[in-house]
């Protein structure tokens, strides 16, 4: 009995579980920026060097254009909350860091 409550309350519980950064970019970014690539415009990418260039070097620039796009970059400050906005930004960072190279 102990461990229904505990499950019917963890199902109507309040608190917003996270969605990894990993599964937010498949689900939001991925379709434009497979592999940090940029299908629109391949110069716009996600890479390091292209990140640098454009003045793109900390998570709160990234954290901007994610929340209020850019250019052909959509607006995703009314889809995505402030915390998953940072869990991106800081995911994009990440991945650019190792070249966006699969984990193993």
């Amino acid at each position: 009995m102990c461990c229904l409550v505990i499950s019917l309350w963890l199902n109507h519980s309040p608190i917003a579980w996270a969605e990894p950064a990993s599964e937010l970019f498949e689900a939001h970014c991925a379709g434009c920026h497979p592999n940090g690539a940029n299908i629109i415009r391949r110069g716009k990418n996600l890479k390091q060097k292209a990140l640098n260039r454009h003045g793109y070097t900390s998570a709160d620039k990234i954290e901007s254009i994610i929340a209020h796009g850019k250019g052909l970059m959509s607006a995703y400050g009314e889809q995505l909350s402030d915390d998953q906005i940072h869990a991106l930004a800081n995911y994009v960072l990440e991945q650019a860091a190792i070249n966006w190279k699969p984990s193993t």
